[in-house]
């Protein structure tokens, strides 16, 4: 076990985590051809059409991180500690396999009977069944890929983990650039772009692999039960808010503000353009606290933690800044002449996005101290705030600067409850746990984050 334990905090020790670079580069194609879709069905769709597309969009990366990235991390985990131990993984992939197909037949039995059953196609996909239908699809695909990648990194396989994450943008922007040019206006066949691609982009990746699976021990359902819970809603409360300006647009607009939804929305992707740099940091940033803590090396915690708020408080103000004076120049090049979004607003959603980070920031220091329900409920926090402010405002129609102070404010909260914990916690002291440590160590460096 000493051993073991050694090996395990010098590669939590190392600057950066086995893989780091393979998924850094396929989280950048996958940020770039995401920026690439919008664009280009913002300049293709018309306003109406963009808002149904960006509903679907919505509910897709709220809905598939938030319920299937919980299951990835366990397995990558699990897959890991038997590599570790020389055991197969067959019977954990198998196991969660079964997992994910049952939370996939629910949520789709969900989300067919709330289009069946409410206005939500009326209200939030203009009419279209097709992008309904496509949200059906993307749960299964999503659910897929998520499997696939929690048992490559488990494996070690990052080449394959970054390929996977790559080429689902690349599948993504392809054919919405084919669609584009055809001047194709249905949404549907965007919503096709969205939900299809992670099912190709998972068979392209394990198509290269060779003896991923061997077979091994039988796996009991506790082998996938470390800390799930509080992953599963830390993690659907964390996607919440980081899309809560986009809920706040897509839920509440108006009949005749299709033109200032669409062009809110297009400036909220603007505004995410930190969140996608953020992602090169926050690869490297779990494995290094969590070495550092399971070491009991508090000083050194504390002073790359405070560092690396440094960092990101600089650059968001930076960000904020150019938001300010350069945004509304930037999105009409981007997003073509049509786009009409003011300094103001591009600067607020930009400081929100910022705290936002901050908040990922802290999340990722609390749980490398095992605080995962310190987590949990400093997000709920956040998604409370902001649900309250924005409830004061007039909510029979869409008011961006409502939204905007509220993502904000929500953010703050969330940020301030992680740092007032993450006080607490440092002030009782870091306390050396090997087990703690392995577990961290095992998880981490074969299990790359993901924003």
């Amino acid at each position: 076990m000493a051993q073991r334990t050694q090996r395990l905090i010098e590669a939590a020790r190392r600057p950066l985590p086995e893989g780091t670079f393979v998924v850094g580069a396929g989280l950048l194609v996958a940020g770039l051809s995401a920026y690439g879709f919008q664009i280009l069905s913002f300049r293709a769709l018309t306003e109406a059409n963009y808002n149904a597309l960006n509903g679907l969009w919505v509910f897709v990366f709220v809905l598939a991180p938030g319920f299937y990235l919980p299951l990835e991390q366990e397995v990558g985990r699990a897959l890991a500690d038997r590599r570790v131990k020389g055991l197969g993984g067959r019977p954990v992939v198998e196991r969660a396999a079964i997992a994910g197909l049952v939370l996939t037949i629910i949520l789709a039995i969900v989300a067919g009977a709330a289009a069946a059953g409410t206005p939500l196609i009326d209200d939030l996909f203009e009419g279209s069944t097709g992008l309904a239908m496509c949200l059906v699809i993307a749960l299964f695909t999503y659910g897929t890929q998520h499997l696939a990648r929690g048992t490559l990194s488990g494996s070690a396989r990052f080449g394959s983990y970054g390929l996977i994450i790559g080429a689902e943008g690349v599948f993504r922007f392809v054919p919405c650039a084919a669609l584009a040019i055809a001047d194709v206006g249905d949404p549907a066949w965007y919503g096709l772009c969205l939900a299809l691609p992670p099912a190709f982009a998972a068979a392209l990746a394990l198509s290269r692999e060779r003896q991923l699976l061997t077979p091994g021990p039988h796996a009991p359902w506790s082998e996938l039960s470390t800390n799930l819970g509080f992953l599963f809603f830390a993690s659907i409360s964390a996607q919440a808010l980081g899309y809560a300006p986009f809920l706040g647009a897509v839920l509440v607009r108006a009949g005749d503000q299709a033109t200032e939804v669409a062009n809110f929305l297009a400036g909220v992707f603007l505004a995410r353009i930190p969140i996608l740099l953020f992602q090169a940091v926050q690869a490297a940033l779990l494995p290094k606290l969590a070495g550092l803590a399971g070491a009991g090396r508090q000083d050194e915690f504390r002073t790359g933690l405070r560092k690396l708020v440094v960092v990101i408080v600089s650059v968001g103000g930076i960000g904020v800044l150019a938001a300010a004076t350069l945004g509304p120049q930037v999105g009409e090049i981007l997003f073509g002449k049509k786009f009409d979004l003011g300094h103001e607003d591009l600067a607020l959603l930009t400081a929100g996005s910022s705290i936002f980070i901050l908040a990922l920031t802290l999340a990722q220091a609390l749980i490398a101290l095992m605080g995962h329900w310190r987590v949990l409920v400093a997000w709920l926090t956040g998604i409370v705030a902001f649900v309250a402010v924005f409830l004061a405002s007039e909510h029979n129609r869409f008011d961006r600067e409502a939204v905007e102070i509220a993502f904000i404010i929500g953010a703050f909260a969330s940020a301030a409850t992680m740092g007032v914990m993450l006080f607490i916690r440092m002030r009782a002291g870091i306390i050396p746990d090997d087990e703690a440590l392995a577990r961290l160590a095992e998880q981490i460096e074969h299990e790359p984050l993901e924003l």
